[in-house]
């Protein structure tokens, strides 16, 4: 057995181990380059699993070599490859763009605590996408929860205490309705194991529990993924916490969440429970709709940049799950690769926002005025982001909603409405990306200019690069979003 064999594993292995090292360590920059070089090494592997995912050599793995369902499985197949790309990917990004800015944010005493809990929700989140049965799901579920509560409440903002304590209270309302759902699962077959709860909904005779199991879990996840209207914990949580850790949480914590809930239901529920594709395209596609719409309109109003680009992520979430709610090959896929392409814009607009802080001293639209005149690689850098969110053609974001497009034309009773409401959101995206850029470029700055640090830029330039790479060139992600959505269909035919 090669260790390409343990890949699933040392995802998560790896950085679990090495948070309690990072505690040890007597200065902040050990702490950061332990955490900084674990995240690496799981982007690292990341990529591995990527490759061996599309020449198909990546499966089950059975932990201490119990198979399912008496022991616990990992499983990776295209879909958690994809997810493992984008929490890996976005801690090794905020991490190293974002030492200088966590250095005036975080008490230096408690600097190795902080470092320790990123690892964990590394950790977490990773645990999360390669889990195989719904329970070990819960785990890490709390795990990266945890964590991510200690590194939103680290920020220097007093705001944040209470931005916190909201996403705690609502995490864990969330974590407990996926729960009882679990529960009640386990009760009514007896397993645990996502593949053997396929096969055994079916056999159950009482099939009421089956469906309230079913509301709890989509309840509890819809929650945790801020779909409208359960999304009131992320605009606080992502504007108050360390710019770093938004960068990170913005590119990946919400697609974690939804990624369990398009997996749960489709693999266990709809292939299993008659009527609940209608029932799940039903309720999701209203909430989508609302969410597209709400949050562009309220991004438009909002004079805090990091909080208008949170209400952003509402409308940006609404459009994953409008294409889920499609239920159809096209949609699934444009969901799937507007999570890779949304986590680019977004990630790179974040990372962008932790050099301009560092330069502005804060992060209203006043305080950006005429930086992008006097730094205008980053004001350029984050333009490019901006119109990937938006969806102009040749970069990222235009392929999603592309995909999005065509699958909302496969259904002509609604085609029409939908397609109003996708251009109407994407013009309020231009209305709201260009005021930052006008601040940023047609006012002057009341400050003199000053060298940028270079790390964060390189960081900023590369993320701001690959959303005109996988623009022009999107065929890796487009094939890993088509195979991960032929997979979760394979499960309702």
């Amino acid at each position: 057995m090669n260790l390409a064999t343990h890949y699933p594993v040392l995802q998560v292995v790896i950085p679990m181990l090495l948070a309690p090292l990072t505690m040890l360590m007597p200065s902040r920059l050990l702490a950061w380059l332990i955490a900084t070089a674990t995240s690496l090494c799981a982007f690292a592997i990341a990529i591995a699993i990527t490759q061996l995912v599309l020449a198909g050599d990546v499966g089950a793995y059975p932990l201490g070599g119990w198979p399912a369902p008496f022991g616990i499985e990992l499983r990776v197949d295209a879909l958690s490859a994809l997810l493992l790309l984008l929490i890996s990917g976005a801690s090794s990004a905020a991490l190293l763009a974002g030492y200088q800015s966590l250095a005036q944010d975080i008490d230096a005493q408690r600097a190795n605590l902080f470092f320790a809990a990123w690892l964990l929700a590394l950790a977490g989140l990773c645990g999360i996408v390669v889990a195989g049965d719904a329970f070990n799901i819960f785990v890490f579920m709390e795990i990266s929860s945890l964590a991510s509560y200690i590194l939103v409440a680290a920020s220097s903002d007093r705001r944040a205490l209470p931005a916190v304590f909201k996403y705690l209270v609502m995490g864990t309302i969330g974590a407990t309705f996926y729960l009882i759902g679990v529960g009640l699962l386990y009760i009514m077959t007896g397993t645990l194991n996502l593949a053997d709860l396929t096969a055994r909904i079916p056999e159950v005779t009482n099939q009421t529990p089956i469906f309230m199991a079913a509301g709890f879990i989509s309840v509890g996840l819809a929650l945790k993924a801020a779909i409208f209207p359960l999304h009131a914990w992320l605009p606080n949580t992502y504007s108050f916490a360390p710019h770093a850790v938004t960068a990170f949480l913005a590119a990946c914590s919400t697609k974690v969440a939804l990624y369990v809930f398009l997996r749960v239901d489709f693999f266990v529920f709809q292939g299993a429970l008659s009527g609940h594709g209608a029932q799940f395209a039903g309720y999701l596609m209203p909430m989508a709709v609302a969410g597209i719409l709400l949050g562009s309109a309220i991004a438009i109003r909002e004079p805090l940049v990091k909080r208008l680009f949170a209400w952003s992520s509402v409308a940006q979430v609404g459009y994953i799950a409008l294409g889920a709610s499609l239920l159809s090959h096209t949609g699934l896929s444009a969901a799937l690769l507007h999570m890779f392409n949304h986590a680019l814009a977004k990630g790179a607009i974040f990372l962008a926002i932790i050099v301009l802080a560092m330069r502005a001293g804060g992060v209203s639209i006043e305080h950006l005025k005429g930086l992008g005149r006097q730094h205008p690689v980053l004001g350029i850098a984050f333009t490019i982001a901006g119109l990937s969110l938006i969806g102009i053609p040749g970069t990222a974001g235009f392929i999603s909603k592309w995909f999005l497009i065509q699958a909302i034309l496969e259904h002509p009773q609604w085609s029409l409405p939908l397609l109003i409401i996708v251009l109407a959101s994407s013009l309020m995206a231009v209305v709201y990306v260009a005021k930052v850029a006008e601040s940023l470029f047609f006012q002057h700055a009341e400050t003199q200019r000053q060298p940028l640090p270079l790390m964060p830029m390189t960081i900023v330039v590369i993320a701001s690069a690959a959303n005109i790479a996988f623009g022009l060139a999107p065929q890796l992600p487009v094939e890993i979003a088509n195979a991960a959505a032929s997979l979760l269909l394979e499960q309702t035919l």
